[in-house]
């Protein structure tokens, strides 16, 4: 890393003209009980969102490796055609990695809206047994 770069901090984003700036959320407070964190819902939004944008990225990454698997050799000698078919194997391997990534991370977005989902139903039913307290009582 170079010298003065600023190293990855969750809840960060780089911003046009390279400042940081806080997004939202806490990124997780460890729970007493055990092992494990709690977030709150503008972390899990935050979560999902970073996921998805990975995977969006991954997915333009895609397609440029697509044209790697695609190479053709530049002339008609037995070096080219094998170099080309090297650069075909590699980008077929790129691409089978870079499937498996878009997936891996399309499935944590999905575990973070998910969780989201649990959140604010949990959110919903506490709000409901309190209003079904009755009133007056202290």
């Amino acid at each position: 890393m170079a010298e003065g770069s600023p190293a990855y901090q969750p809840g960060l984003r780089w911003s046009e003209v390279d400042r940081f700036r806080p997004t939202g959320g806490s990124y997780g407070v460890p729970v007493a009980e055990g092992a494990g964190f709690e977030y709150d819902a503008a972390t899990l939004h935050e979560l999902a969102r970073e996921w998805s944008d990975l995977a969006k990225e991954y997915k333009s990454d895609l397609h440029q490796a697509d044209y790697l698997a695609k190479t053709k050799p530049p002339g008609a000698e037995y070096a080219s055609g094998n170099n080309a078919d090297l650069t075909q194997q590699s980008g077929a391997a790129l691409m089978d990695a870079l499937n498996q990534r878009i997936a891996y991370c399309e499935d944590m977005a999905r575990k973070y809206l998910t969780a989201l989902g649990k959140y604010a139903t949990t959110d919903d039913h506490a709000a409901t047994v309190v209003n079904q307290q009755p009133k007056g009582i202290l």
